[in-house]
């Protein structure tokens, strides 16, 4: 419904305490930590401090994808950071990611350990480490890049937007959720009429831009991403649909949907992932 009560904008911003909501402990106008914690180090080269939201999704999908081809140089282990619990204010992954957010990526194989945060960064830094999911010849590897970068500047919109006003804000606001609804679905339309001229988003291989848009995108059209799906018409984006299908039913994704996941049920929840056998 419309609120037909006008807002006008102090001169000078201030945090209003009253406005608290289920995301008031993650969203602060400073950054920094607000408690002293180390962080978990486990015995593999990749220590990953993650959630499996989309954005986490997109690293331990690959990880996952990367082991199954024997790409032994990125086994890892997977701490669980609750963000509505704070963890990402802990000194510890402030010191490795000064933004807070997840997933943040530790590699002990160098010596200092490499720190990568942001997931776009995380997964080309670990398809150039294994020579995997990223073309090398230019021309493909610039398509690849450009669909990664297209997902990092549009999916914003999606989560932060779309998502954001339409399932969590506490009133149903008509203008916000029609201006991302209608970036969303042009977005989709983006993605389906690319996908009907090609199986994957580059062509005829798969790559870390299909991944990083599945997770995003692809369960917006086939899972249940913001209970959105009749809202946004999902079925008739019939090629984001196929593609969605396509890769959902690979083992590697099912996998890596699953670790340091808290919610959904119980039976599927990889809390944190240390070795292959933690999904028996």
């Amino acid at each position: 419904m419309s609120i037909d009560k006008t807002y006008i904008p102090p001169k000078v911003w201030r945090e209003n305490a009253d406005s608290e909501n289920r995301f008031s402990n993650i969203n602060r106008p400073v950054s920094g930590a607000t408690h002293e914690k180390a962080l978990s180090v486990g015995k593999h080269p990749i220590q990953l401090y993650s959630l499996a939201t989309p954005n986490g999704v997109k690293v331990t999908v690959l990880l996952e994808e990367l082991l199954a081809l024997d790409k032994s140089e990125v086994e890892y282990d997977a701490w669980l950071v609750n963000i509505m619990d704070g963890g990402q204010f802990s000194s510890g992954f402030v010191e490795l990611n000064p933004n807070s957010k997840i997933p943040t990526m530790a590699d002990h194989s160098t010596t200092p350990p490499t720190r990568i945060f942001e997931s776009g960064a995380i997964m080309v830094y670990l398809a150039e480490k294994c020579g995997a999911f990223l073309p090398t010849e230019p021309a493909a590897r610039a398509e690849c890049l450009s669909w990664l970068f297209w997902n990092i500047g549009s999916a914003p919109f999606l989560g932060g937007g779309f998502g954001h006003f339409y399932a969590y804000a506490p009133e149903k606001l008509e203008y916000p959720i029609n201006r991302y609804t209608l970036e969303v679905k042009r977005q989709l339309d983006v993605l389906d009429k690319t996908l009907a001229e090609r199986e994957y988003l580059c062509g005829d291989d798969y790559t870390i831009a299909d991944i990083a848009n599945f997770a995003w995108y692809g369960e917006l059209v086939i899972g249940n991403l913001y209970g959105g799906q009749e809202f946004l018409a999902v079925d008739t984006y019939t090629h984001v649909q196929r593609w969605a299908k396509q890769i959902k039913a690979r083992p590697a994704v099912q996998r890596g949907e699953r670790v340091n996941r808290v919610w959904g049920d119980e039976a599927t929840r990889v809390m944190e992932r240390h070795s292959a056998s933690d999904f028996d």
